[in-house]
Order: C-alpha cells, then sequence, then structure tokens
C-alpha cells in the first residue's frame, strides 16, 4: 500500500516544474489526467495507495534523460477527480487497467513501472495488456499467507463513522507500514496525534497538494484492489513480458515473501533488494517528510532494466 516512516509522507512532492499535463478518457468516460516529462520510449508510473502523481516527481525527473515519462494520477485523486467514486458499484481490478490501457494506447508506452497496489494494477496490466514490454513491480501487497481482514473491515467502519484518524491508524496497522512507534504507543494517543497532524497538513498545504483527508477515502479503493488480487498469484505465470521485481531490505516482511512467491511464478523475472532502503524509496525525497525516498537509486535500476544495459 503506502506510507511507511511519516503519516504525512503523502505531502512529499515538489513542484511539478518542467512537467506538462495531459489527459485520457478511459472506457467510462472517466477523465485520467497526467503528467510529462522528458524524451525517448515512453514510461508510465502507476502510483499506490495514499499518494499521487506528484509522489512520483523526483523519480520521473531522474528518468527524463532516458524515456517520454508519464505519471497518471489514479481516479479519485490529483489530476483525475472526475471519479469521485473511483468509478461507482463496479469498481476494481479492470477499471484501474482499463485507465492505464487508455494512457498507453494514447502514448504509444510500453514500458510500466507500479508501486505497490500500482504494482497490483500493472501485474493485471501486464497480463491483459498486449502494449506491455517491460514492466517492473515494487512490492505488491499479495499477502499471500492472508488478507488483515478484520482490520480492512474496521477501517470501513471508522471511515463509514466519520472517524478518519482511528481509520487511517488502522490501514497503517492492517498494512503493516506505519513506524515503528505504532507497535507500541496507546491507540488513543495515536489517532489523537494522527488527527493534530491532519489538521496541521490542512492549514499548511500549498497549491495543489492532496493532504491526508482528501487521500483517506480512497484507501478502501485500494483495499478493494487488494482484497480482489488476492490469491491470483498462478494468473500472473501467463505474464510474457520482462519483469523486474524491486523491493527494500527495510520494508514489511510480508512484501519480501510476497516477492519471494511472485519470482517463482513469473517466467521472465530478476529481482532487485535495495540494502537499506524500504517501501517508499521511489517516493520523492523530502528530509521531513520522506528521509527514506530514493528516486535516483530506483531511477538506476529502472534504467537498467528498461534500456536493457
Amino acid at each position: 500500500m503506502k506510507s511507511e516512516s511519516n503519516v504525512g509522507n503523502q505531502l512529499a512532492t515538489t513542484d511539478p516544474c518542467g512537467f506538462a499535463t495531459d489527459h485520457v478518457i478511459s472506457r467510462d468516460g472517466t477523465v485520467i489526467g497526467y503528467y510529462q516529462i522528458g524524451h525517448g520510449p515512453g514510461l508510465a508510473l502507476v502510483q499506490g495507495a495514499m499518494g499521487t502523481a506528484r509522489n512520483f516527481m523526483q523519480l520521473g525527473e531522474a528518468l527524463a534523460d532516458s524515456f517520454t515519462v508519464f505519471i497518471p494520477d489514479r481516479r479519485s485523486r490529483g489530476l483525475s477527480p472526475a471519479g469521485g467514486d473511483a468509478g461507482g458499484d463496479d469498481y476494481g481490478i479492470q477499471k484501474e487497467v482499463e485507465d492505464l490501457d487508455a494512457l498507453l494506447t494514447k502514448t504509444g508506452a510500453g514500458y510500466i513501472f507500479g508501486l505497490s497496489a500500482g504494482a497490483l494494477i500493472s501485474l493485471q496490466a501486464a497480463l491483459k495488456l498486449c502494449a506491455v514490454r517491460k514492466a517492473v513491480f515494487y512490492e505488491p501487497p499479495l499477502f499471500v499467507n492472508g488478507l488483515p481482514i478484520a482490520l480492512m473491515k474496521r477501517y470501513e467502519k471508522e471511515m463509514a463513522e466519520g472517524r478518519l484518524a482511528a481509520a487511517m491508524i488502522t490501514a497503517m496497522k492492517a498494512t503493516q507500514i506505519g513506524p515503528q512507534v505504532f507497535n507500541v504507543m496507546p491507540r488513543g494517543l495515536l489517532e489523537l496525534l494522527t488527527d493534530k497532524m491532519m489538521e496541521s497538513e490542512d492549514r499548511n498545504a500549498g497549491s495543489g497538494d492532496i493532504t491526508m483527508r482528501m487521500l483517506a477515502p480512497t484507501l478502501g479503493h485500494d483495499f478493494h484492489i487488494v482484497a480482489e488480487m488476492n490469491g491470483k498469484l498462478e494468473n500472473f505465470r501467463a505474464i510474457s513480458a520482462d519483469v523486474l521485481l524491486l523491493g527494500g531490505s527495510r520494508s514489511p516482511n510480508f512484501l519480501k515473501v510476497d516477492l519471494d512467491a511472485l519470482e517463482k511464478v513469473l517466467p521472465r523475472a530478476n529481482r532487485i533488494e535495495f540494502s537499506g532502503l524500504g517501501h517508499s524509496a521511489a517516493w520523492n525525497y523530502d528530509k521531513q517528510r520522506n528521509p527514506d525516498g530514493n528516486p535516483e537509486r530506483v531511477a538506476e535500476e529502472l534504467k537498467r532494466f528498461f534500456t536493457g544495459s
């Protein structure tokens, strides 16, 4: 899913100076906006949960000397607000793949990089879309050892009750990617601190920033995708594209187990683990909000893989 060391990491964005913006229309009429930068073969970056396209600005800049980089905002966030309910009752992985298909069709891009829940979307796209020639998946949350169903249901209940801070804490516990303090601090105090953090974000958010309060409802969409894709591991044996699997040594163990299982299934996959990095390595580096970000290091491996060097 997404955030790792800091609940407020989704605001670790840079001014998208130098990025063009455009949009495509998905099959169901949803507008999908995207940023574009660089020159060369087309590469699409697919975001995970609790983030927007702007979290990939530094990664896009690091790749722009070798690729034309397209960074779509998934429906319900950022440049793609038209699908405010993520497409309605029929929302699912198919909608997300259709959104990506529209982008690849318009731009001619044949390379994709997916992070977390975005890696699940990218996996399905590599399985279903002939346009995908090469793909990189960074820690897709397959939960091969079982879904945290009780916590996912608790998140839904807390969101329905309007208990946003409580829902955010539950989501972090479900995905095991909150800071270690989550495991020892009393729940009530965590909720209070999270609520204060959201209030501070709301006050200090600049133009174009997407706050935690705005993104929190989209976590339900990503949990929906995770649940839908659970148990589908064997399907990916049919992926014919060349694949690179990425992960961090500091990421939660369940994501490493998921990568182990996926590596055994994919017929044409290599794998790299970044020493000292975690789940948020591909996001913008920010000393305060995401000190674990190292998009330049991630970009190095993407360049090697996609260029064949």
